[in-house]
């Protein structure tokens, strides 16, 4: 498969009504605004420290961190927009470079967006852009078993289960066990990802 150029973080992308765009400092009213109204939706499946010391990270340290791991190619940080309000976020992190190229999917959206198709529309979105355009080669996403609703997006997406990894984040106050989807470029056509997501939807 060729390889257009890579396109240089901030990248903004958009489907329709639905866009991704580089997190900022100015989100932070409207980002703790829909985490409150979310708490209780959001709060099983939100990562936490096994360290019950550790300091709280304030939105401003969080944008901080992230900008500063895009701008080493080490993360892709995005707010999920719907209709141009924040509905949520998207973010590759972990990103290795030399011999693989890879890095991991994490997102979460509000109740009142979610079932819409925003978020598998976002995720295609960030995935053909880190695949097709960025020069990474595999991505992964993992995902608790007990969630259904994020399951629905890598299901309705077609990313392929590669089995059960037993403890592997700490969410939610414990070690917890998660799925692992993954998906390359070899398993991409020249419409990517989002092109698989539009002729599932006709």
């Amino acid at each position: 498969m060729l390889r257009p150029r890579r396109q240089r973080w901030p990248v903004t992308l958009v489907e329709g009504d639905v866009g991704l765009r580089p997190i900022a400092y100015r989100d932070r009213d409207a980002w703790y605004e829909l985490r409150r109204v979310n708490a209780a939706w959001l709060g099983p499946w939100e990562s936490t420290s096994p360290d019950p010391d550790a300091p709280a990270v304030t939105f401003r340290q969080m944008v901080r961190r992230l900008h500063g791991q895009a701008r080493a190619g080490e993360a892709f940080p995005w707010v999920l927009t719907v209709g141009g309000v924040l509905a949520g976020q998207v973010n590759v992190t972990g990103v290795a470079r030399s011999s693989a190229q890879m890095g991991h999917v994490g997102y979460w959206i509000g109740e009142a967006y979610a079932g819409r198709g925003a978020m598998p529309t976002a995720v295609a979105l960030a995935v053909d852009h880190c695949l097709l355009r960025a020069g990474l080669h595999r991505l992964e996403i993992n995902i608790r078993p007990e969630n259904r609703a994020s399951l629905r997006v890598v299901e309705k997406l077609g990313l392929r289960c590669e089995g059960l990894r037993e403890r592997y984040l700490h969410i939610d106050g414990a070690w917890r066990d998660h799925l692992s989807y993954a998906i390359t470029t070899e398993e991409l056509d020249e419409d990517g990802l989002l092109g698989r997501w539009r002729r599932s939807q006709r």
